[in-house]
């Protein structure tokens, strides 16, 4: 699409969760350090929370391709499963010999011997789910007795909870309180300051083999960063379109006016779009105008808007 008109070598706002541009700053610099760090020390159960679109699948990806070879890990992306899929899907994983219409006794029986087998190869076991919030209820405690499963030096599963801030609402629940006490570390995803959305676009820019110095003008900085209140989904999305708002010009610099478009275009997720996308005639000559108008004057009604 843009990436000759910008020289780029792919596109850099991409949503799908490539480790190439994972952001390894701020929270997310924090939260992986913190799984490493209770994974190599053998503890149970580690907790991330993160809203909608601040990156938590792709600190999941960047974690299994952090863990060393001395880890084995199953990944489980969507944990909606009762307490039999995820046993029959761990013993998958890990190679442990079930069979369709086995006794749950016997799966957890097959599950444990061959988690102790793994240890004894000197292999730790890592339990990783996403969206850990749609888990329901019977399928935690399922989870839970799975994580009993030690011999008396060592932990034979580890497990991370990846998931929204409705994953806490859930194990708030008074019959998950113990495995609440059995999670060790926790780490909250944040969005981004202003300054912190300008270096994420510049990172995953020079990631995406851009080498050409600023390619969003200041006040498309600021404005992007009021607009998404620094959510690195929204950043991407609008980051993108802005992208090509500036390509279908043949700009060579995305500006405010650009990422008024962007915004306009995605008016139903942007408050701020709605005002943008009435689309009278006189409004996108003065778009870019109003746009800078906005990140430097910031009026009491934008901060109700965004």
């Amino acid at each position: 699409m843009y990436e000759s008109h910008f020289n780029l070598r792919e596109m850099p706002f991409s949503l799908t969760p490539d480790t190439q541009f994972f952001y390894n700053r701020e929270s997310h610099n924090q939260a992986l350090n913190t799984l490493v760090f209770a994974l190599e020390e053998g503890e149970g159960f580690v907790k991330i929370v993160g809203e909608v679109g601040t990156g938590k699948t792709i600190l999941c990806r960047q974690l299994l391709n952090t863990l060393s070879k001395k880890f084995k890990t199953a990944y489980i992306p969507n944990p909606y499963l009762t307490p039999e899929e995820l046993k029959n899907l761990l013993a998958k994983e890990i190679g442990a010999r079930v069979t369709t219409h086995m006794p749950a006794h016997r799966v957890l029986a097959a599950i444990n011997n061959r988690l102790i087998k793994l240890a004894e190869e000197g292999l730790q076991v890592v339990m990783v789910i996403d969206e850990a919030q749609a888990m329901p209820r019977e399928t935690l405690e399922a989870l839970r007795l799975l994580s009993n499963l030690e011999t008396e030096k060592r932990k034979l599963l580890q497990v991370v909870l990846l998931g929204q801030p409705e994953l806490d609402e859930l194990l708030g629940r008074d019959d998950l309180r113990q495995l609440r006490q059995r999670i060790v570390y926790q780490e909250y995803l944040h969005t981004f300051d202003q300054k912190s959305v300008r270096h994420y676009l510049r990172f995953r820019l020079a990631a995406a083999g851009f080498r050409q110095g600023t390619l969003f003008s200041g006040a498309a900085e600021k404005l992007l960063y009021f607009a998404t209140r620094g959510t690195p989904r929204l950043i991407n999305i609008l980051a993108h379109k802005a992208m090509i708002a500036a390509w279908g010009r043949g700009d060579g610099q995305v500006t405010s006016y650009h990422l008024a478009k962007a915004i306009a275009d995605t008016s139903e997720s942007f408050p701020l779009g709605k005002f943008l996308s009435l689309r009278w005639h006189l409004l996108w000559p003065l778009a870019g105008a109003a746009s800078i108008a906005l990140v430097l004057v910031r009026p009491v009604w934008l901060g109700g808007l965004l």
